[in-house]
C-alpha cells in the first residue's frame, strides 16, 4: 500500500517547485519593487514607567544599495518567477507609488 502512494507524494512535492503563475509571481515581486526604489522603516518613540522607550525598524535592500531600477528588478523578477514577463509594467500599475 506504501508503494503506491509515495509517487503520488513525489508528485506533489515536485509540483510546488515549478514556476508560478504570472499573477502569483506579480504579487511576489512587488514588495521587491518597492524595496528597491527606497528603503522602508519604522520609528517608534515612547515612555513607560522604566523610562523612555525607542524602536527602530529599517529594511534596506540590495537591489537600492545597488541602484537598480525598480522596474527592472520587477520584471526580472517576474520573469525568473513565471517564466512570463508581467502583464504590466511595474510603473503603469495603479498600485505603484514609488
Amino acid at each position: 500500500m506504501r508503494s503506491v502512494f509515495a509517487p503520488v507524494g513525489v508528485l506533489l512535492i515536485l509540483s510546488s517547485c515549478g514556476p508560478m503563475t504570472v499573477e502569483q509571481a506579480e504579487r511576489a515581486c512587488f514588495e521587491r519593487a518597492r524595496l528597491a526604489a527606497k528603503p522602508r522603516g519604522e520609528i517608534a518613540v515612547g515612555a513607560s514607567t522604566g523610562g523612555a522607550v525607542a524602536d527602530l525598524d529599517l529594511t534596506v535592500s540590495s537591489d537600492w544599495l545597488a541602484g537598480r531600477d525598480p522596474a527592472a528588478v520587477y520584471e526580472t523578477c517576474v520573469m525568473a518567477k513565471s517564466g512570463e514577463a508581467p502583464r504590466r509594467p511595474l510603473y503603469m500599475r495603479p498600485d505603484w507609488k514609488g
